[in-house]
């Protein structure tokens, strides 16, 4: 498998959603995860593969922003995908920073859990940051 092709209108999330409100410090597109920098306290597009700080994703976008734009993130809660997931399967960051299956790590990712999926359509959001480099 690989990363998710996201359909941005899929993109909803669930009554009882976390919100997480931030600036953007680069462009982010709906459905990507990002990181909260600790530098400047910006959304940063995260990834498996940099730094453990780096991966460690702090909410999955709720709409496209630019550099210096607004971003609403999901951080726990549930999110609708459309029926582009496989039931009891745990997501997480992946390498070009999207989001894909726990098979598809691979050696020195930072594994990251973003979720499980309840169904094809939805991700319950469980982000952990586990710290550990595969």
């Amino acid at each position: 498998m690989a990363d998710l092709t996201i359909t941005a209108t899929n993109i909803v999330a669930a009554d009882g959603y976390n919100p997480i409100d931030l600036i953007a410090g680069e462009a982010i597109t709906r459905g990507q995860p990002f990181y909260t920098k600790a530098a400047d306290g910006k959304a940063w597009l995260a990834s498996c593969e940099s730094t453990s700080a780096i991966a460690t994703a702090t909410g999955i976008a709720l709409n496209d922003a630019a550099a210096g734009q607004p971003i609403r993130g999901i951080n726990g809660g549930t999110l609708a995908f459309g029926a582009i997931l496989t039931a009891g399967t745990f997501y997480v960051l992946s390498a070009s920073g999207k989001i894909s299956p726990s098979a598809d790590l691979t050696a020195s990712d930072f594994v990251t859990l973003l979720g499980v999926a309840t169904s094809t359509g939805n991700l319950r959001i469980l982000l952990y940051a586990s710290g550990v480099e595969l």
